[in-house]
């Protein structure tokens, strides 16, 4: 506290705070100075040269070339490792497909898919319940708890007015022969899950319903084939509703072999003239072929005609295969769209025709020959796709294409668990797919890891060739 005694003691000069004024003023001049010193400093040091251009290009060569390396590595992995297990085992990967497809679905996949196919939400929901179904017939009883909840949670899904959209309840049997036959089975195949003692009465009446009213429809019917819509008819509906009748007769008292009997004399009558197939597409009121038969449709039948009737399944195999299994420029196995001197286009069915095949046939392609016992072809479709699908798998999911067509990953899945569901697998017929039907692929794969490094081992040869020429080179004389 100032006072007036000691303010006189105060010095009447700017000695105090001018002086420390002056001072800071000093050391900022300093600072300047030192700041200016360090600049010029940096200044004058000599700044580091860039580097040269066709270094900068050889370093992104090589990291470019490592990627190829590293893919054409992922695609000799996947084009050797074993994609599939046959009927034996449970297929690798499979689960994890199982939850990318469910989280795609609580997503919106169904609605997705509905917009780019007719079918798009039925086969969705239908193909990731079957795939379940049959894990559970594989698994033991913690297995068969998960695959009824989640087989059930799927049929729940087609049972409702999204499930049922595009078809008509006006048709014979109601909302046609493709929902009704494969929502039979799917319920069948939930069914076959339960111990006969604790079978859910209302999942045991209503396959018993729909099976009378398919059952009704073929016997009352002038062709084997029914209708899916309005004056349309594909006989693998048909087959696949034909089968959920056997598969009645599997689960409770038999009552449709007679129909099932009538059903195959009448097939037999109907088959293409040119393949000896059933036909793809005919006339719904005759059931004349209307179509050549196509892989589309065959693929997915032959999973299901083993099950009415195994030596006409194997007839009937051994022609598609003899037709449609093919290797496009010497790689392969593929399924072709149409059959061998056939042209035709793509459709939504088939997706694009890259050298006449189908990607969506050779993958379902896979469960037809699983059936058959056809192993070796089974396992080099599986293999193929591995590598020609794209696959990112993760331990949280796995999808090919990049998860772009969820319905392509419930086809797959599918494909890959199938077996025979109401009698053993079959004997396999002979092979068609050589030991050594790989190498054309892995070749090409080495070339597609090697070619990015050619640059670097073929150059010291030519530097070293070059020095040898100059040493070598005679030495004038001096005049």
């Amino acid at each position: 506290m100032t006072t007036p005694g000691n303010a006189g003691t105060r010095p009447a000069t700017g000695t105090g705070p001018a002086t420390e004024g002056g001072a800071r003023t000093a050391e900022g001049g300093a600072r300047t100075a030192g700041s200016a010193a360090v600049r010029a400093e940096e200044v004058a040091r000599p700044v580091e040269p860039a580097a040269p251009p066709h270094r900068l290009r050889r370093r992104l060569a090589a990291l470019v070339g490592a990627l190829l390396s590293l893919c054409a590595l992922a695609g000799v992995v996947r084009l050797v490792v074993p994609a599939t297990t046959g009927t034996a085992g449970e297929p690798i990967g499979v689960r994890r497909q199982l939850a990318f497809l469910r989280d795609a679905l609580a997503d919106g996949a169904g609605e997705r898919a509905q917009q780019l196919f007719p079918e798009g939400y039925f086969f969705l929901h239908a193909l990731y319940g079957l795939t379940w179904v049959e894990l559970g017939r594989r698994g033991d009883d913690a297995d068969r708890v998960t695959a009824l909840r989640q087989a059930r949670w799927a049929l729940a899904r087609l049972d409702t007015p999204a499930g049922r959209a595009p078809f008509s309840p006006d048709l014979t049997p109601s909302y046609g022969v493709f929902y009704t036959g494969w929502t039979n089975w799917l319920r069948g195949g939930i069914l076959g899950l339960q111990s006969t003692d604790r079978r859910d009465p209302g999942e045991l009446r209503r396959f018993a319903d729909d099976s009378a009213a398919l059952g009704a429809a073929f016997d009352a019917a002038g062709t084997p084939f029914l209708s899916a819509y309005p004056g349309q008819a594909w006989p693998v509906d048909s087959t696949v509703a034909v089968a959920s009748l056997r598969l009645h007769d599997a689960l409770l008292p038999a009552r449709f072999g007679g129909t099932v009997t009538r059903w195959l004399a009448g097939v037999r009558q109907r088959l293409d003239p040119r393949t000896g197939l059933l036909p793809h597409r005919v006339d719904p009121e005759t059931g004349a072929p209307a179509e050549v038969a196509r892989a589309t449709s065959q693929g997915m039948l032959q999973r299901f005609l083993v099950e009415i009737d195994q030596a006409f399944a194997r007839e009937q195999y051994l022609a598609f295969r003899r037709d449609f299994v093919a290797s496009p420029l010497g790689l392969g196995p593929a399924v072709r769209e149409y059959p061998r001197g056939v042209t035709g286009p793509a459709d939504v069915d088939s997706g694009p025709l890259p050298l006449g095949v189908s990607l969506s046939a050779t993958a379902v392609t896979i469960g037809a020959a699983q059936v058959q016992g056809d192993a070796s072809l089974a396992a080099a479709l599986a293999n193929y796709g591995e590598l020609a699908g794209l696959p990112l798998d993760t331990p949280f999911g796995k999808r090919y294409a990049f998860g772009l067509l969820p319905i392509g990953d419930a086809f797959l899945a599918w494909a890959k668990t199938t077996r025979p569901w109401l009698a053993p697998t079959p004997d396999p017929p002979p092979a068609v797919v050589t030991w050594w039907w790989r190498t054309p692929l892995l070749s090409l794969l080495l070339l597609l890891g090697v070619l990015p490094w050619l640059p670097a081992l073929v150059r010291p040869v030519v530097r070293r060739r070059r020095r040898v020429r100059t040493t070598s080179r005679p030495t004038g004389t001096v005049r």
